[in-house]
């Protein structure tokens, strides 16, 4: 009986140390400021709602003129972040229209004027949050409908920031990305170490992975992956240790 108090009692300080230790480091990825490719851009991320999807805040340094992508949650906490930092945003663009990706959409855009974008196949998938989030026993707001459709090859733009859209379906049917000088935001198409589930309505695991390889897998090795959820990688990393990837996947 002493011997398993102790081991209890061991059990139980590692746990705290380890909370003690690690709460710093969780806090400090909730919100991170990048330095930008080109010298006048600000890239934030803010990691939001309960699914810890990973919002960005693109801006031009200069103009102020800002990009957020998939704002999923915490609303007041993206706009302080633009309050604070004196931007004016320009477009919301959801990578794809998951409930986690698009609750934020209707409090920012009542508060910021900003036009919504989305591709044309996640339309409904956005239209249905409200019922997706129930089905995960959560609550996401309406989101209001797209301003604008995006397809592949379009250019969005905020002052100095290009962001080419990229179609990556496989995860949803209207899944992007979104590519600017030597960085690419995946969304939920490709993660660190994984890529997305595809066993959602819209999902396909060979159609996902044609769009990995078409449209990022071409892209340099030093371009940096910023995921919709999780850390940030690069295409190099990805095409070398990605299991779904790499050459020992047994994926063609």
């Amino acid at each position: 009986m002493i011997v398993k108090a102790q081991r209890h009692n061991v059990i139980y300080v590692f746990i705290v140390f380890s909370v003690i230790f690690l709460s710093p480091w969780l806090i400090g990825f909730r919100y991170q400021q990048y330095t930008g490719e080109k010298k006048d851009m600000m890239l934030i991320r803010l990691v939001v709602g309960p699914l810890q999807v990973n919002c960005f805040i693109l801006a031009d340094e200069k103009t102020k003129e800002a990009v957020i992508i998939d704002p999923g949650d915490d609303a007041q906490e993206i706009l302080k972040i633009i309050k604070d930092k004196g931007l004016r945003v320009k477009y919301i663009v959801n990578t794809h229209g998951h409930f986690d990706h698009i609750g934020a959409n209707s409090a920012l855009k009542d508060a910021t004027g900003a036009e919504l974008l989305i591709h044309e196949g996640d339309a409904s998938m956005m239209a249905s949050a409200p019922m997706q989030s129930r089905a995960f026993g959560m609550n996401t707001p309406s989101s209001p409908v797209a301003d604008r459709y995006v397809k592949h090859g379009d250019m969005i733009k905020a002052g100095e920031i290009f962001l080419k859209v990229l179609h990556t379906p496989g995860h949803s049917l209207g899944g992007i990305s979104l590519l600017e000088q030597g960085m690419v935001f995946t969304g939920d198409a490709l993660f660190a170490g994984s890529i997305g589930r595809t066993d959602l309505p819209g999902g396909d695991l060979m159609a996902l992975l044609r769009s990995i390889k078409t449209n990022l897998m071409t892209l340099p090795d030093d371009t940096k992956v910023f995921c919709g959820h999780g850390p940030a990688s690069t295409i190099g990393e990805e095409r070398k240790e990605n299991p779904f990837l790499n050459r020992q996947s047994g994926f063609e």
